[in-house]
């Protein structure tokens, strides 16, 4: 698995490496039950700090889409399915973009709301 981060991205480092793992999860390359890279390799490899990684893997925690193992690291749960990981792709591309846009929190969800309710 390839993980990518740029320093120059206005995208929190943390939020990048979750975006990895969860691009690799929407697409098949990572499978359920699959290991992640130890969080100290990982930011070694990267050149971040380890909490920038541990960041991003808690994130992924409470996505669901890992399990965080004490002493086995982080693990791909077998109970999201690739079109989950997607989803919660486009859902940080949307937040993202609202932020850029200057939009509250409350007006993202008015117009998620909105369109759930068909207008």
């Amino acid at each position: 698995m390839l993980f990518r981060v740029d320093p120059g991205s206005p995208v929190p480092l943390g939020d990048q490496i979750a975006a990895s793992v969860r691009g690799a999860i929407a697409d098949g390359t990572v499978r359920p039950g699959e290991r992640l890279p130890a969080a100290r390799a990982l930011a070694d490899s990267l050149g971040v700090n380890v909490h920038t990684v541990l960041r991003g893997y808690q994130r992924l925690r409470e996505e669901g889409l890992i399990e965080l193992r004490r002493g086995r690291g982080a693990v791909v749960t077998g109970d999201q399915s690739p079109g989950r990981a997607r989803l919660l792709e486009g859902v940080q591309g949307l937040v993202s973009e609202a932020r850029a846009l200057g939009l509250s929190d409350e007006e993202v969800l008015s117009l998620v709301r909105s369109r759930l309710a068909g207008g």
